[in-house]
């Protein structure tokens, strides 16, 4: 009875990606020209915007298993009370 749709999910997914991308190669650029920046410091804030993107990246992740979970406990809940209609209707009708 489930129902799959297709959606536009993937190539939503590789402009994003594209854009991750360009941004990523554009600020490389502009840490690699600046010319009164430390290479320490240029290194330090290439490290801060890695941490940055793997904080979101997890946080999106962790997000997105919590609304799986509470989707399947939701389906779980409407299976189990569906069951249990149709149990009441069955001893009824008998």
């Amino acid at each position: 009875m489930e129902q799959t749709f297709k959606s536009d999910n993937a190539l939503i997914m590789l402009v994003n990606l594209a854009g991750v991308i360009i941004a990523y190669g554009m600020l490389g650029l502009s840490l690699y020209m600046s010319p009164d920046v430390p290479l320490s410091t240029k290194g330090y804030w290439g490290i801060g915007i890695m941490m940055l993107t793997l904080s979101l990246v997890n946080f999106v992740k962790y997000r997105f298993d919590e609304h799986i979970s509470e989707d399947r406990i939701q389906r779980l809940e409407q299976a189990r009370n569906e069951k249990l209609l149709e149990e009441f209707v069955t001893d009824k009708a008998a």
